[in-house]
């Protein structure tokens, strides 16, 4: 039987450039298992024996007769790696001593990053959410996005551990990250560095029309008691409709998630299903009660597992709205092993999948919304890359069509976003310049594109330009109008 307590992964990097990009690392639900005796308690039969023991002679022979000397620590770490390698899961994975230590106090949500979550999958690192609010999503790191290098120390082909020290550092330390994105041709560069996150989990806000709004970053342990309390806040000031916003929430504990669909999940229907290898399904009943007002939850790409786990159980038992995006799609269950490895160590293994009340399996597929909201173009527009620059008048390339996505955007008008740099352009990027009281050229250059991002982060970080968010209160303002004539 295991406990429903899990742990969460997240270490974090931080990113601020010349206009404050930053991107992130690392994030995973696990569930611990009472119990046991230890990983290698029940290698009892002859060929258990012996496949011990040919580990064994191998790190003999290594340390009798390689030719320089040898850490044997490492020796054993790497053949660990090895084997969640072979596993062939990204969500299966052995760490040492210092990132299990990162790992247990990111439970409690403490960290230094830049507030994103990766996983290894086929030899690459991939992002998969930053985290609201953090530099990462400021900076304009998405979901699926692969990170390539960091400070030109390539990643590809190494397990995460090893990532993920390349990408930590102290406080305040600069990172030049190279990131492939899906539908651009060229690498992208984010010069980032490394900051403290903000650990609160739960924002709350009440607008016009008795809407009420709750923003869960992520699941940690305290996330349940701090949504609690701002529902509570809300309700007292005769909230009639409520939205929680999931958006590029990467998961955590998965008990806290159960504790907040309760809150909406009416007393014996489910909230989730846990399935073995055997076909073996534990089922997580509701024991609380549903609201009398009306539930939506908006979510992205960027939502995944507990996250999703939150909208299959309030969409399937609750009757809530889904709006905004596809989910992410991890849709298994980890257990992580410490005690049993008795150095500090620890593995942490995929141990079973979740489904949602109906059955259904969104691992690698996500959930689909009800309502599908898009951002604006501009919203997920890359950075132009410093080293093609400047540009000016008949350049054509991704870097002309991205600035112009971004002037589009900022309100200063290009009429093509195609890449060419005709004249038009010229004309926007003169009249931006000169609303930022920079050298009307109308040449690309390096500090155009520098005030050209920082605007449209700013833009980005203000509600009112928030596409999804306006649709899902107007959405639930409808709701309870509703609700309200009925």
């Amino acid at each position: 039987m295991m406990k429903k307590r899990s742990a969460f992964m997240l270490v974090i990097i931080g990113l601020l450039g010349g206009c404050l990009l930053t991107l992130a690392f690392v994030n995973f639900q696990s569930l611990n298992t009472q119990g046991g005796e230890g990983l290698l308690a029940s290698v009892t039969g002859s060929s258990q024996k012996n496949d011990l023991s040919k580990i064994e002679t191998t790190l003999d022979l290594i340390e009798e007769n390689y030719y320089q000397d040898i850490d044997r620590t490492e020796l054993i770490d790497g053949a660990i790696n090895g084997m969640m390698g072979a596993l062939g899961d990204p969500y299966s994975s052995y760490m040492g001593q210092e990132t299990a230590a990162q790992f247990e106090e990111s439970i409690e949500g403490s960290f230094t990053g830049i507030g994103a979550e990766v996983s290894s999958q086929d030899g690459n690192v991939i992002v998969v959410s930053p985290i609201k609010g953090s530099p990462a999503e400021k900076a304009g790191i998405r979901s699926k996005d692969v990170i390539l290098s960091v400070n030109g120390e390539s990643l590809q082909g190494l397990d995460l551990n090893e990532a993920v020290n390349k990408i930590r550092g102290p406080k305040g330390s600069e990172a030049k990250v190279s990131v492939q994105r899906a539908g651009s041709t060229d690498p992208l560069e984010f010069t980032i560095v490394r900051d403290d996150i903000d650990l609160e989990t739960v924002y709350a806000e009440m607008q016009e029309d008795g809407v009420g709004i709750i923003t869960i970053t992520q699941f940690s342990l305290n996330t349940a008691e701090r949504f609690e309390e701002e529902l509570a806040k809300l309700e007292a000031q005769n909230m009639k409709g409520l939205i929680i916003d999931v958006r590029n929430n990467p998961g955590g504990v998965l008990s806290v998630v159960i504790d907040i669909a309760e809150q909406f999940v009416p007393k014996g229907e489910l909230i989730v299903q846990v399935e073995d290898k055997n076909g073996k399904r534990e089922k997580n009943e509701s024991k609380g009660s549903a609201k009398p007002y009306p539930v939506s939850l908006l979510m992205n790409k960027g939502s995944a597992s507990a996250s999703e786990i939150l909208a299959g159980a309030l969409q399937q038992s609750a009757g809530a709205t889904l709006l905004g995006e596809n989910s992410f799609g991890k849709g298994t269950v980890q257990t992580s092993f410490e005690r049993q490895l008795g150095d500090g160590s620890l593995v942490k293994i995929t141990i079973a999948k979740w489904l949602t009340p109906n059955g259904d399996w969104i691992h690698e597929k996500g959930i689909e919304p009800d309502l599908t909201v898009s951002q604006p173009e501009y919203f997920s527009v890359a950075p132009i890359t410093k080293d093609n620059l400047p540009l000016k008048l008949d350049s054509n390339s991704t870097d002309v069509k991205n600035a112009q996505t971004m002037l589009e955007g900022l309100g200063f008008k290009t009429d093509r976003k195609d890449g060419y740099f005709d004249a038009k352009t010229q004309t926007a990027i003169k009249a931006f310049q000169a609303s930022k009281g920079l050298t009307a050229s109308g040449i690309l250059d390096e500090k155009t594109a520098g005030a050209l991002e920082a605007a449209l982060i700013e833009k980005i970080s203000d509600p009112q330009y928030d596409t999804q968010l306006k649709k899902a209160v107007s959405e639930m303002k409808k709701e309870i109008t509703s609700a309200t004539s009925n």
